[in-house]
């Protein structure tokens, strides 16, 4: 990796991100390779909002690398509780650990943990903005099931609070892909978004019908309407359940199609999907332990 931090898809070169899942893939064929590897190194998890894969996966990562993990745990458990700054957090913690792992609610947050510590940062979701590493958990699953080019992929749900949605849509862009974003009006890609992919040389094409074109699609990937984003409950209520994907929706779709999602899901995708052959959401989030052992394993 050519970054001391990692803050932002953006950052991510093809090269840097097939350096990743060529590790991964080493690590998942031959976990002996990497066991061991890190036995001095400490790990800081800084979870300023919940989780479960990304915290857990992290912890099992560092652990599978022979290190060991130390937990801020809730905020409301630690010293955020008194009013301590992100900054002296972040800078009280570097002294314990060789690497730090940040969630907080506010986009922009890893960026600026980064501006305060010599350790590496690396986002794990910061508001609205970025979740890097899920997307590259998530190119991992593309690759293994249809690999990374000559695609067609759908990106459905809720594109403007979508962090993982912004990241996976940033570095898709390494790869001749064809993008479709499917969305309620309310809940497009944020206006700079759609810029940024446009100079990067994407044509972005965007649809508030999802069955127009879920024949045409390599890979669907679905997101939850993202409640806990949304300011207005009302407005979170109009758009609730707008996509709800289920097994005869899927019926006559191309037999390789995966379905993807960055879980948990809510009603989006139904129980149903998950006995066909086009659910990759379990093995998606199981990818998440080899990724994250073959970033770490380079950063650090």
């Amino acid at each position: 990796m050519r970054h001391n931090h990692l803050i932002n898809a953006k950052q991510l070169s093809r090269g840097d991100i097939e350096s990743v899942l060529d590790r991964a893939a080493e690590i998942e064929a031959d976990p002996q390779t990497a066991f061991g590897t890190h036995s001095n190194t400490i790990l800081g998890l800084l979870f300023f909002e919940p989780s479960t894969r990304t915290k857990m996966s992290f912890d099992a990562a560092m652990k599978r690398l022979g290190g060991s993990t130390i937990d801020m745990g809730s905020t409301e458990s630690s010293s955020v509780k008194k009013g301590e700054s992100l900054a002296d957090t972040v800078r009280v913690i570097e002294g314990y650990a060789d690497a730090l792992v940040l969630r907080h609610p506010s986009e922009g947050a890893a960026k600026l943990a980064s501006e305060f510590v010599d350790v590496p940062v690396i986002n794990a979701g910061d508001g609205a903005g970025q979740h890097p590493t899920q997307t590259l958990l998530d190119l991992y699953t593309i690759r293994e099931n249809a690999g990374l080019d000559d695609l067609t992929i759908g990106i459905a749900g809720d594109l403007k609070y979508g962090r993982t949605v912004h990241s996976l849509a940033h570095a898709l862009t390494n790869f001749d892909v064809e993008q479709h974003f499917i969305s309620p009006e309310s809940l497009r890609l944020p206006r700079s978004v759609r810029y940024d992919l446009r100079e990067s040389g994407a044509v972005v094409h965007e649809h508030t019908d999802l069955e127009t074109i879920l024949e045409t699609l390599d890979v669907l990937y679905v997101t939850r309407i993202q409640r806990e984003r949304f300011p207005d409950e009302n407005e979170y209520q109009q758009v609730a359940g707008e996509y709800q994907i289920d097994a005869t929706l899927l019926d006559s779709v191309n037999e390789d199609l995966a379905v993807m999602h960055p879980l948990p899901r809510v009603d989006e995708i139904t129980p149903d999907v998950d006995q066909t052959d086009h659910a990759t959401y379990f093995q998606q989030a199981h990818n998440g332990v080899p990724v994250r052992m073959a970033l770490l394993d380079q950063m650090l």
